[in-house]
């Protein structure tokens, strides 16, 4: 497994970054890719663990909700018209369930509303490439650290019912990891904006929620009984697997910026 591990990070990391690089409509693009494939793996994964869920709403509910978080017009608006799509929906079926409108209604705001902050992350002016690097960077690394420690040293689980191949050991080292990176990447690239403290504090932040965002992920895999939510990208899973670190972080960076700027 790590060598395919290996393989799709040496193709995907440098597609990611330039993509962070060009900014703007590709880069908008590239995340609306992301959060619409993240949004079909889990109706599938869903639905294949027979788990109700709306998945044309998931999906193209999802997809406009997106849209409008990305052009930052109406989103209110959109999420408005989910919630009332849902609901009319369940009423014209033979058997209602609370339960199908309910993990409909998570999936578009876990995976199209959080995954839209990294454009909107990227979008500031004047640091938004940097801050969207160190984002990346950290997590990316942090994944790795987590991952490579666990495997040689884990003894101790971290969360045996939700993922099993978690340890506290693991868990730690990202910890710390995320820290560091963060540390490291804002004394070269942005030591006029964020202070030695305040480049700790976004490592606390990231080091968190990143773990914090990748259990999410597994509570809704554990629920249905599947590993990854596909098969996608070699030794990574699917796509929501690769990305489900950033779905609290990014919404969580991006506005506690203002308090940090």
């Amino acid at each position: 497994m790590i060598l395919p591990r290996i393989l799709t990070a040496m193709l995907g990391i440098p597609l990611i970054l330039f993509m962070v690089h060009l900014g703007s409509f590709p880069f908008m693009l590239f995340v609306l890719g992301i959060i619409v494939l993240s949004l079909y793996e889990y109706g599938i994964i869903l639905s294949l663990g027979g788990k109700g869920v709306q998945r044309h709403l998931v999906l193209w509910g999802g997809t406009l909700l997106a849209l409008s978080a990305l052009l930052q017009n109406s989103f209110f608006l959109f999420l408005t018209l989910c919630l009332i799509a849902s609901m009319v929906g369940e009423m014209f079926k033979s058997e209602r369930s609370l339960e199908r409108v309910g993990l409909s209604l998570l999936g578009i705001l876990l995976i199209a509303w959080t995954l839209s902050h990294l454009f909107l992350l990227r979008d500031l002016r004047p640091f938004g490439e940097e801050l969207t690097y160190l984002l990346v960077l950290s997590i990316w690394i942090m994944d790795s650290a987590a991952y490579f420690i666990g495997t040689l040293f884990g003894k101790r689980k971290l969360a045996a019912s939700i993922s099993p191949g978690k340890t506290w050991e693991g868990t730690v080292a990202g910890f710390l990891t995320a820290i560091a990176i963060s540390y490291g990447f804002c004394s070269f690239f942005l030591s006029g904006t964020f202070s030695p403290h305040k480049a700790v504090l976004l490592g606390l932040l990231i080091g968190v929620f990143g773990q914090i965002s990748d259990l999410a992920e597994s509570i809704v895999k554990r629920s249905v009984g599947v590993k990854d939510s596909s098969h996608l990208l070699p030794g990574h899973g699917g796509v929501l697997d690769r990305f489900d670190s950033f779905l609290f972080t990014a919404p969580l960076l991006y506005y506690t910026l203002p308090y940090l700027l």
